[in-house]
């Protein structure tokens, strides 16, 4: 049996090679690359459904919704990870000329997963907080009409705020609001192919 094969640390710049040359995507941490899996139906729904949703309620302003294929650097901590939907307000930063990787989002959406859900709560809200700019971050659920809110409020800190079926969510860095129903709808329909 042979041995396991060593794992070589990568820098930012071979990733980001490594990524734009590869079919599947990956997140980066602490020189390592990790794979990202599928999702479900649900989740892509609900991804697309935030990305429609929030598009419309910015519709007019300069503000931009990338999808889940927009790479976002967290300078402080120089990871890569990719979100699920988010908004950028004003110019777009980017790390180079390539523009794939985005530097200044305003908000940042994640549907939860029974994989991911720890991670998403835990070390990547505690990076994605370190992103200046980031001024909402929303966890989706897929299983149910539900969505957590975390806003950074003037003193620095981050408030909860928690929205259910027949809520609107208010996004004051944004000045505008969604609906949770909107953001759900069909979700959890049954269809009958036949």
């Amino acid at each position: 049996m042979a041995d396991p094969a060593a794992r070589v640390p990568m820098t930012a710049d071979e990733y980001l090679a490594f990524e734009r040359a590869s079919t599947e995507k990956h997140e980066f941490a602490n020189g390592e690359i990790f794979a990202m899996s599928g999702g479900t139906y649900e989740h892509s729904i609900i991804s697309q459904a935030f990305g429609a949703t929030l598009r419309t309620a910015l519709a007019g302003r300069k503000c931009s919704v990338p999808n889940s294929d927009m790479k976002i650097q967290i300078p402080e901590t120089d990871k890569f990870v990719y979100s699920d939907a988010a908004v950028v307000c004003g110019r777009p930063q980017f790390k180079d000329d390539k523009r794939d990787v985005l530097l200044n989002p305003r908000v940042i959406v994640e549907v939860l997963s029974p994989t991911t859900e720890a991670y998403d709560r835990g070390d990547k809200f505690a990076n994605y907080r370190t992103i200046p700019s980031l001024m909402h971050y929303m966890l989706a659920a897929q299983d149910k009409p539900y969505v957590e809110v975390y806003t950074r409020e003037d003193d620095g800190f981050w408030k909860l705020r928690e929205y259910g079926p027949g809520k609107v969510i208010s996004l004051s860095a944004l000045e505008c609001s969604l609906e949770v129903d909107q953001i759900y709808a069909g979700v959890f329909d049954e269809y009958d192919v036949g």
